[in-house]
């Protein structure tokens, strides 16, 4: 119980990186001696120190960490990176013990640091809260094996599922607390994309509001005819340099283009074409939706496509997890899609 205790202090560490850390996953560790945390650390961003080295630097005195058990949350990376081998600072720093939450996806590296580790005489514990480790990097997990980026389809909509409003109206059926809480997702994600129809009807801005030091993501824009109006937000603001156009491009190349340029996770917010298609070449791995206590009826729905033509043939989702925002109701899960 104590290894989970001290796990979960890890994992708190970790979510301190959350949205920042891309293309790196974020990670957290804890130091502990005689059953008390002396030292933790998290992954900052991409680049700078990883959390074993963050949590080892943290230490009132390093000869502290003689005999202490180190709790990480992913396995320790074992190769030159943009930084040192952590593997090697544990086993200069003397750490007695390495509990680790998961297992490095690559499967290039996948256990060459747990094998180092017990190499080095250091006793090793695996996949301790393992879901939990693993489901912190869902993102960089899937891009780490596939080199494609995580798809999040996200809509806003009426509980019939509509998108349809009167033109001139305001571009909201959700609540100002589910669109409060959406920006907690764009701060989590590497790019939003939309396709053309919704920069011309919404403007939308695509941007993370909240923290001055919140960091941006890529604003993705798809479209047939590259049609697009020149004074757009997206175009003009001061986030204007991370703002890509894909013309005359299927959405699988879009995503593989974006995977090359190491962006992780990518969170699709319309319109109902672009969900559509992405869920017709089954591009979509998760879900989050809103839906307003609102019954629009009409020919505007929020996902378009050519559909199932069964309920057999349905995307189902697994895992669904149901969360009430004011008089909202958000809904999370996993796209599954039928053999």
């Amino acid at each position: 119980m104590d290894d989970e205790k001290f796990m979960r202090a890890a994992l708190a560490e970790a979510r301190r990186g959350l949205g920042r850390t891309s293309p790196n996953p974020a990670v957290g560790a804890v130091i502990v001696k005689s059953g008390r945390i002396i030292a933790r650390g998290f992954h900052l961003r991409a680049g700078e120190p990883h959390a074993e080295i963050e949590a080892l630097r943290a230490l009132p005195r390093p000869g502290m960490a003689r005999g202490a058990a180190i709790y990480v949350t992913l396995e320790p990376c074992s190769t030159h990176g943009r930084t040192p081998p952590c593997v090697e600072a544990i086993l200069d720093a003397s750490l007695g013990r390495v509990v680790i939450g998961a297992i490095d996806p690559n499967p290039a590296h996948a256990g060459r640091g747990v094998d180092l580790l017990r190499a080095g005489g250091v006793e090793v514990t695996a996949d301790i809260l393992e879901s939990e480790c693993r489901e912190l990097n869902a993102a960089f997990n899937h891009w780490i094996v596939t080199k494609t980026p995580l798809v999040i389809a996200k809509a806003g909509m009426s509980l019939d599922g509509r998108l349809t409003r009167p033109p001139g109206e305001g571009q909201w059926l959700t609540s100002a607390a589910s669109r409060a809480d959406a920006q907690t997702l764009r701060s989590q994600v590497d790019a939003i994309l939309i396709g053309a129809q919704t920069l011309r009807i919404d403007n939308p801005r695509l941007t993370v509001r909240g923290p001055s030091d919140a960091r941006q993501p890529w604003r993705v824009i798809v479209t047939r005819s590259g049609d697009l109006p020149p004074d757009a937000h997206v175009f003009t603001d001061e986030h204007r340099d991370r703002t890509l156009v894909f013309r005359g491009k299927s959405l699988g190349a879009v995503l593989r283009d974006l995977g090359r340029r190491e962006i992780t996770s990518v969170l699709i917010e319309g319109g109902m074409r672009v969900l559509g298609d992405a869920f017709d070449r089954r591009l979509v791995q998760r879900v989050h939706l809103y839906a307003a206590p609102l019954l629009c009826g009409g020919p505007v729905p929020a996902i378009g496509g050519r559909g199932a033509g069964s309920t057999a043939e349905s995307v189902r989702i697994a895992n669904p997890r149901y969360t009430r925002i004011g008089d909202d109701l958000r809904m999370t899960g996993e796209a599954v899609y039928p053999d």
